[in-house]
C-alpha cells in the first residue's frame, strides 16, 4: 500500500485565505446517516463514511493538503458561481456561468431505507451543460481516517476503487479515469444538453460499472421524490414559510434516521474564530440541542420524528450511562454509544490554521445540570401532543429525578460547556426548575406515581434561590451566575420557559440589560464578550441561537415589531441556502461548525412564535395539539 501524502492541488496562491473557502460558501447533502459539504468551487471537501461521526474520507476543509478531495469544475478560470437547492429538497446545484457556456454538478445522496443501519452510501454528482460547451476536471482524492491511513487504486473500465484497510470507496463512471498516484483524475468536455455521472459508493465488495444517464436521472428522481414528500407532510403555513422550510430539510439531513438521534453539526474542527483554539467536534447528540428539537419538529407537523427522538432519549434514561455527569450523559453518538474519548489531529493544520484540530469531545463528562430541564420539557411537549412515557421509562425517569432533587444545587459547566471551572450557572439552575415543573405537570395529567409533594417543594426552592441568588441588583438584571455580574443570554429562555412573566419588572429590566450589553445590531452575543468565561484565548462572534432566543423574548414582552424586524434581519446573514452556522463573526462571516442544528432549530421555533403572535396578539404562546 501507499503511504500517506501530500494532496497537491492548484491553487491560485498558498495564502490559507485563498486555500480555504469561506465556511458559508457551502451546501450541504445527505442519506440520513451520514452528509457531505460541497464548496462552491464544486469540491466535496467533507465527508465522513459510513456514518456522522465516522472518520473522514474527504477534509481538504480542515486541512487543505492532507484531508483529501473530490473536485468536480470548469477546466478554465474566469466563470461565476451560484449555487441553489432543487425546490423544496436536499438537491443542490452549483452553477458556473462563463462566456462559453454554463455547467451545472447536481449533488445528492439517495435515501433509500434509511432506517436501517448501512456501511453502503452513494453519493452522486451529476454534471451537466445547459448553454454552450464546457470542459471540466475532475479530481478524486479520498484521504481514509481523518488522512493517516494509506489505501490503494484498482482502475477499470466502469470506474476505480479505493481500498483502504477500514473502509472501501467504489467510483461507478462512464468516463474514463486516469490514474493519479493512487488518486484519479479525468478531463471531458460536453455540449448542451450532454450529462456525465459520477457515483461514489462505500461498502466492500463493491465493483466498479460504467453508470448510465438513464441510472442516474432515476436516483436523481427518486431522491427529489423523497424531500417532496417528507416536507409535503409539514403543517406549517406561517410566514417566512421559506426559511423555515429549509431550516427544516436541513435538521433532517442531520438526522440520523436509525434512532432519531440529530446531530449538533455534521462536521469537526471548523472554528468559532479563525486562528483561534475553540475548533470542536459536533458530530455528536447532545441532550440539549436535541431536546429543543422536540418542540421544532411537532410545531411543524412531524410527530414520527419527535416519536423517534424521544425513544432515543428514553432509552438514554432507561440505561443511565453517565457517572460525572449524572444519570444522563450530556451528549452521546448517534447509536447511543457514550465513548466521545476526545484526540487532536496533530498532522491536520486546521481551517486556515485553526488548531488544535479535536475529534471525539472531552466535554461528554461534564456536570450539566440544565440537560434534565432540556429533557423533561420535551417529555412534556411530547406528552402534550400524545406521545405517551411508557412504565418503565417512567420508573427510571423518577429515579432521574429523584437525583436531581438531590443534586440540582451543585456547581456545574453550565450550557456552553465552558472549561474554566464550575460555577452555581443561573441557566442550570432555571432549568432544573423546569425538570421538576414538567415532571409534577406529567404525573398529575397521568396519575403515574411518584413524590409528588417533593418535587413541588424543589420546584419551589430552586425558584426562590434563583429570585434571590441570580438576581444582581446593581445590574438590574438577572446574571450569569451566583458570583458574577456578567450577562448571559441564557436567561432569555426565562420567559419562554414559564419561569418568569414577560410583563415582570424584573424581566423587563433584565431584557433592557441585555440590549444595552449582548445585542449588536440585532445580533447577540452569548455572553459579555471581554469576559471569556470558558477559559480559552481569543474572543468569538455573536451566537445565532441567542439572537432567534432573543426575536422569542421580544415578541413575548410586547416588542412584537421591533422582534419581527430583528427576525428578518437575522435571515439576511444566512448564506446563498439559507444555512447558518453557530456564530457569526463581525463582518457577518459564518464561524463555527456548519451548518449548526442549534442554530436551525431555534430559526423554527421563533417563526412559530412569534408567527403565532401576529396572528393572535403580543403575549400569545402556540400550543402544540396531538397529532390527528
Amino acid at each position: 500500500m501507499a503511504s500517506v501524502r501530500t494532496v497537491r492541488r492548484p491553487a491560485v496562491t498558498e495564502e490559507r485565505r485563498e486555500r480555504y473557502p469561506p465556511i458559508a460558501d457551502h451546501g450541504l447533502i445527505g442519506d440520513l446517516q451520514t452528509a457531505a459539504l460541497i464548496a462552491k468551487d464544486g469540491t466535496v471537501d467533507w465527508y465522513c463514511c459510513p456514518r456522522f461521526d465516522s472518520p473522514s474520507v474527504f477534509a481538504s476543509l480542515i486541512d487543505h493538503d492532507r484531508g483529501g478531495h473530490f473536485q468536480i469544475a470548469p477546466e478554465r478560470a474566469g466563470y461565476t458561481v451560484r449555487q441553489l437547492y432543487f425546490p423544496d429538497s436536499a438537491v443542490l446545484i452549483t452553477r458556473f456561468m462563463s462566456e462559453e457556456g454554463v455547467g451545472e454538478v447536481v449533488d445528492f445522496m439517495p435515501v433509500e431505507r434509511p432506517e436501517t443501519p448501512t456501511d453502503r452510501h452513494l453519493l452522486v454528482r451529476v454534471v451537466r451543460v445547459v448553454r454552450g460547451t464546457m470542459r471540466f476536471r475532475l479530481e478524486c482524492a479520498p484521504r481514509f481516517d481523518y488522512g493517516r491511513a494509506p489505501h490503494e487504486l484498482q482502475l477499470s473500465d466502469g470506474g476505480a476503487v479505493f481500498r483502504s484497510s477500514g473502509l472501501q470507496l467504489t467510483m461507478h463512471s462512464a468516463t474514463p479515469l486516469q490514474r493519479q498516484d493512487d488518486d484519479v483524475r479525468a478531463e471531458f468536455s460536453l455540449r448542451q444538453g450532454e450529462v456525465a455521472g459520477f457515483a461514489l459508493e462505500s461498502g466492500s465488495g463493491v465493483a466498479p460499472r460504467s453508470i448510465a444517464r438513464d441510472e442516474v436521472l432515476g436516483m436523481f428522481t427518486g431522491t427529489i421524490g423523497h424531500w417532496k414528500g417528507w416536507l409535503h407532510r409539514s403543517t406549517y403555513e406561517g410566514r417566512w414559510r421559506e426559511a423555515v422550510q429549509r431550516s427544516a430539510m436541513t435538521l433532517r439531513l442531520m438526522t440520523y434516521a436509525p434512532t432519531g438521534a440529530l446531530v449538533a453539526a455534521p462536521t469537526a474542527g471548523l472554528p468559532e474564530l479563525v486562528g483561534g483554539e475553540r475548533n470542536w467536534d459536533y458530530r455528536f447528540t447532545w441532550i440539549r440541542d436535541a431536546s429543543f428539537s422536540v418542540y421544532a419538529l411537532l410545531g411543524l407537523g412531524y410527530a414520527n420524528e419527535a416519536a423517534a427522538f424521544m425513544h432515543w432519549l428514553s432509552d438514554r434514561v432507561v440505561e443511565q450511562a453517565g457517572a460525572d455527569s449524572g444519570p444522563l450523559k450530556i451528549m452521546y453518538r448517534v447509536d447511543g454509544g457514550s465513548d466521545l474519548r476526545e484526540e487532536i489531529l496533530e498532522h491536520f493544520e486546521g481551517y486556515r490554521g485553526s488548531r488544535p484540530v479535536r475529534i471525539g469531545n472531552g466535554a461528554a463528562d461534564q456536570l450539566q445540570l440544565d440537560i434534565y430541564g432540556e429533557m423533561m420539557d420535551s417529555l412534556f411537549h411530547g406528552h402534550r401532543a400524545g406521545l405517551r412515557i411508557g412504565h418503565t421509562g417512567w420508573l427510571k425517569l423518577d429515579g432521574v429525578m429523584t437525583w436531581l432533587g438531590s443534586h440540582w444545587d451543585r456547581t456545574d459547566e453550565g450550557i456552553w460547556e465552558t472549561r474554566g471551572g464550575q460555577r452555581n450557572f443561573t441557566y442550570g439552575r432555571l432549568m432544573s426548575w423546569v425538570a421538576m415543573d414538567r415532571m409534577v405537570r406529567i404525573a398529575r395529567d397521568l396519575g403515574f406515581p411518584t413524590e409528588l409533594q417533593r418535587l413541588i417543594t424543589e420546584r419551589d426552592r430552586i425558584y426562590q434561590q434563583v429570585a434571590e441568588r441570580a438576581w444582581n441588583a446593581e445590574k438590574g438584571a438577572y446574571v450569569q451566575h451566583y458570583d458574577s455580574d456578567v450577562l448571559d443570554a441564557s436567561v432569555l429562555l426565562m420567559p419562554l420557559v414559564g419561569f418568569a412573566s414577560p410583563t415582570d419588572p424584573r424581566w423587563q429590566s433584565t431584557l433592557r440589560a441585555v440590549d444595552r450589553e449582548l445585542v449588536s445590531d440585532s445580533l447577540v452575543y452569548r455572553y459579555d464578550p471581554s469576559a471569556s468565561p470558558d477559559g480559552l484565548r481569543g474572543h468569538e462572534g455573536t451566537f445565532s441561537i441567542c439572537t432567534f432566543w432573543y426575536v422569542d423574548a421580544l415578541a413575548r414582552s410586547g416588542r412584537l415589531d421591533e422582534a419581527r424586524l430583528v427576525f428578518e434581519k437575522m435571515l439576511t446573514y444566512a448564506n446563498d441556502l439559507g444555512l447558518f452556522s453557530e456564530e457569526i463573526g463581525p463582518t457577518g462571516e459564518q464561524l463555527g461548525n456548519f451548518p449548526q442544528a442549534f442554530s436551525h432549530l431555534a430559526l423554527i421555533n421563533a417563526a412559530i412564535n412569534v408567527n403565532y403572535q401576529l396572528d393572535h396578539g403580543p403575549g400569545t404562546v402556540a400550543v402544540l395539539r396531538a397529532p390527528s
